[in-house]
């Protein structure tokens, strides 16, 4: 069973991961109702990443008979003024989780939960090309914001072939 401590931050973040996952379909909406259907489908993918994750840390807690708690979250922000400020928004929220996965490791070694701070490891990993990802995303679409098409090639060309992790810890419910 993980430490008490690290379980109920745990919960904490299923929640956290959530509120990412309607986050990023209200900016797959957004790009959407733009007829930007590259970016769409990107921001639609992450959503469901984001899902994903929460999914691995209910299962997580299932798997070592910790209680789960499935929080509520706030609406997502919805009004974006351009095309860029969805991903602006985007990396700072992949650089706030990151300071979030990064306090469970912590609170994991902290507690000597050693089954949680490896479970976390692939975490770590994920949230630096997250950050990268959404870096990256951010300077093409603030380079290009008046060229959609430009946009559009790019994110078909780099993300038009996601794979799966098959390093990734097993989903709750699959």
């Amino acid at each position: 069973m993980p430490a008490a401590r690290f379980a109920d931050q745990l919960n904490t973040q299923i929640g956290n991961e959530l509120a990412a996952h309607n986050q990023y379909l209200a900016c797959a909406v957004y790009y959407d109702a733009q007829t930007m259907p590259q970016m769409a489908a990107f921001f639609y993918a992450q959503a469901l990443e984001e899902r994903d994750h929460a999914m691995m840390m209910v299962k997580y807690l299932l798997d070592t008979d910790a209680d789960v708690l499935i929080p509520g979250v706030s609406a997502p922000s919805a009004d974006f003024d351009d095309v860029v400020a969805p991903v602006r928004l985007a990396l700072e929220q992949e650089k706030r989780v990151t300071d979030q996965i990064n306090g469970l490791l912590r609170t994991a070694r902290e507690e000597n939960d050693y089954a949680s701070e490896q479970f976390m490891a692939w975490f770590i990993k994920e949230q630096v090309e997250e950050v990268a990802t959404m870096s990256d995303l951010l300077a093409v679409v603030t380079r290009n914001s008046y060229d959609l098409d430009d946009i559009e090639e790019w994110v078909a060309r780099e993300h038009g072939d996601s794979t799966s992790d098959p390093t990734a810890p097993p989903l709750a419910g699959a």
